[in-house]
This record gives C-alpha cells, structure tokens and sequence, in this order.
C-alpha cells in the first residue's frame, strides 16, 4: 500500500523533520537489500539487529527518506520522520491500511495447525473472495504487517495467522488486526517451556479474541481450556472431530460427514479433517454456498515440509518436518502408520518443552507403542528423541537411535529397502530436509 505524507503522520504521530522530497505517495521498506527508488526506509529493531544502521545505506540504495528515532539522519535524505519506536510506527501503519481498505479479517492462532488450517480457509474463502493471506509462517508483529501492507486494494478477506511465543503477543497482533473472525485450531503443549503450563498456554491464545469485533464470531475447537479463558460476549462456534462421521480414509484423501454434509479432503490425516471444519464453519459464515465451500476444501493441496510427499531414489517420503510438538506429532505419526504399508519413521527432537522436555518425549513414545501396528521401524534424531525411542523398545520394536542426520542417511540407503515409504517429523531446528538431500545424493555423506 501507499501513503500519502498525511496518512503517515496521521498513523504514526510521527514528527516532521525533513521534507524536500516533493513526492505525493510513498512505499514503506523495512529493507535495505530490496528498497527500490523513492521508497521510504523504516529501520525496525530486534534482539540482534538496529536497522538504524543501515539509514545511510537505504538512501545510497535509493530510498527518498527513513524513519529515525534519535538524532542521528542522512544528510542526503529527503524526507524524515522522528517516532519514539519503529515498530510501533509499522503496526500503525499496518492498522491504519486495514481500517482503510476495510477487509474482512480472518485472525487464526493454535499450538498446531494454525498454518495449514489458514491454508484451508484461504482454499475455501479464495472460492467467492478475492481473499489475501500471511506468507508461509511468518506470523509475528514484522510479518503481520508485510502482510496488511501487500494486500491488494480488492482484497475483500484477510487472513492473518497469529503466532507467539509468550502472553501478550497475541493480543497486540489482535489488537492491530482488529479481526471479524477468530480461529483457534487447539491449545496443547507448544511453547510450555516459555509459558509453564496448558492453562497459561490457553490463556495465551484466548487473547486472540480480546479485539474481535462486537458482531464477529469467534470460531474454535471444542476445548474446555479455551473456554474457561475465551474473553468474548459475542457468537461462538466450537467444532470437533467427534461432530464428524468419516468415510474413507486412504493416503493423500479423506471423505467425511460434518453436519449433513459431505466433504473431501486431498490429504489424510483426522486432525487435518478437524482443521477443515473451522474453514467450512467460517465459510458459512461468510454467505458461502455447500458446492463453493466443498470444491474449496478439495483444491486444498499441502504447502512445503508439511505432508509433502516426494518419490526420492526408489523411496516415497513424506515430509512432515517443519515443526513438532507433542500433540502433532502423536497425531501425524499415528496418521501415517495406520495408512501406509511397511512403514518407517524418523523422528526428531521438538523444541521449545523446557523443564518438560524427557517427560513429553517419552509420553510420545508411550503413546505411539499403544497405537502402532508391529512392523513399523521407527529411528530417533538427537538425544531428546531418544526418549521417544525407549518405550518402543520396551514393547518389542525395531527402534535405533542416532546423533545427527547424516548417520540416520546412512542407515537409511544401507539397511531400507526401496519401496519403503517413510515419515519424517520433528522441530524446524532438526534441519530434516538435510535427511531428504543426502538420501537423494545430492549431499556426499
């Protein structure tokens, strides 16, 4: 989007230090590697970077002026603007574009799911709508705002994804979002070693609906601890596996009964049957048709690391490794191992457990020992995923343990036959795409 001068100060409060520019419009950069001529730089600040640094930089690169928040300017800058923070100034920027262009706006947060259900209602709502949704994962503060700011002028829905990492972030993204619908996918144990326990995880994500519009409605799964903190006096939808009768069940499909109604999905998985029905419930609630919500979830297709299924030297995997926890991984794994013949499964470390970490490993184990049938191979990653490894091994399976991807690799090419299909998961931190590369030989190990 581009603003006027005006518009700018109006958002921002910003003060007037220089303006000799004699430009009417402006573009917002918040990087000095991509600023195009006449663009207008806004330094952000993190932990291990000051994009105020780089102001001479952004000018030499063409920009007609910057932000600041000190003293300090280029003199060759055109136009500056002083403001007390930077990002700040870009989550009013952010809000100011959606008051203006005036979209609906689709919040959607959980400990899992969060992005392949904002996959499933873009499928859905893309149908009727011109419809403009959050790049990949990138669901912070920064990446809310960059996908406010690239929305087309037409754009009628906007779908924001809501990540955090601790109380409070949620809230301030709501609160620039202003959003008409709230989605939660599930509160589980994600991020328990920042926040301490399921209640505070929960609360966490209920602050998804402290700015939900009066006459919005919030959308959710049917989980008690979300209940009891949800802050929201408006309409309230709760869905659930349990509300479903499912039909089929095949690799890469599923055919399911949710309220009458039939529904496909080109993807296996019950948890990826339950993400769906938050999209078919905001599609009703959109005005949408039975035929246009149903033909949307069938064009629904995996985005990258997340069910993606490639044929590598003889072998099909299926990549499921952009990130893991407890709950996701329990569900995909048990998923997978129910559908796919002779099946071997990788599995990694999951990050971000804290003090919980051996224990919520070891529960996974537990837990898939009870569910899988007595032929699945399963290799463990790192020492965290060791713990996975010792109940299987207690229940009598084929389980091997190893340090790093590279002797996983190695084990794979020297002791799977091809012809096996096998299952990749774990935090996006494991790097499990190294596995697919070096078993491809695209790496020399």
């Amino acid at each position: 989007m581009m603003f006027n001068l005006d518009e700018i100060l109006k958002a921002t409060g910003a003060e007037l230090i220089k303006n000799s520019s004699g430009k009417d419009n402006y573009i917002i950069s918040t990087d000095t590697r991509t600023i195009k001529q006449g663009e207008l730089y806004l330094p952000l600040k993190g932990a291990s970077f000051d994009g105020e640094k780089f102001l001479q930089n952004a000018v030499e690169a063409g920009a007609c002026g910057c932000f600041i928040t000190g003293d300090d300017c280029p003199e060759n800058a055109q136009l500056v603007l002083r403001v007390s923070d930077t990002l700040e100034a870009y989550l009013k920027l952010a809000n100011y574009a959606r008051r203006a262009h005036n979209p609906k706006v689709v919040a959607i947060t959980g400990s899992s799911g969060k992005t392949t259900t904002k996959e499933l209602v873009y499928s859905v709502v893309s149908k009727k709508f011109k419809s403009h949704k959050t790049f990949s994962n990138h669901n912070n503060e920064i990446g809310f705002c960059q996908t406010v700011l690239s929305m087309p002028d037409d754009c009628e829905v906007l779908i924001i994804e809501m990540g955090m990492r601790g109380a409070g972030e949620i809230e301030l993204l709501s609160r620039y979002a202003q959003p008409d619908y709230a989605i939660i996918t599930n509160a589980g144990s994600a991020h328990i070693g920042r926040l301490g326990s399921l209640d505070n995880i929960a609360k966490a994500k209920a602050e998804i609906a402290l700015h939900l519009k009066e006459d919005g409605t919030f959308i959710s799964q049917n989980n008690e601890r979300i209940k009891n903190f949800v802050k929201f006096g408006g309409e309230k939808i709760f869905y659930s596996l349990e509300d479903t009768k499912i039909l089929e069940r095949r690799p890469s499909y599923a055919k399911f009964i949710y309220q009458d109604r039939e529904y496909e999905l080109n993807v296996d998985g019950d948890y990826n049957v339950e993400n769906s029905l938050a999209a078919i419930n905001l599609g009703y609630k959109l005005g949408m048709t039975y035929e246009e919500i149903k033909c949307g979830l069938a064009a629904y297709r995996p985005i990258e690391k997340r069910w993606e299924v490639i044929d590598v030297n003889g072998y099909k995997i299926i990549n499921d490794s952009y990130n893991a926890n407890p709950e996701s991984m329990k569900a995909s794994v048990s998923t997978f191992v129910q559908l796919y013949e002779n099946p071997v499964v990788i599995l990694g470390n999951m990050g971000e457990l804290g003090d919980y970490e051996n224990e919520l490993h070891y529960g996974v184990g537990e837990y898939l020992s009870k569910i899988s049938p007595k032929n699945v191979r399963y290799l463990t990653v790192g020492h965290l995923a060791k713990q996975i490894s010792l109940p299987l091994e207690k229940e009598g399976f084929f389980v091997k343990n190893f340090e790093n991807n590279t002797e996983v690799s190695k084990f794979v090419l020297a002791n799977i036959n091809a012809g096996n299909t096998i299952f990749l998961k774990a935090s996006r931190n494991m790097k499990f795409e190294e596995i697919i590369e070096q078993i491809k030989g695209e790496v020399k190990i």
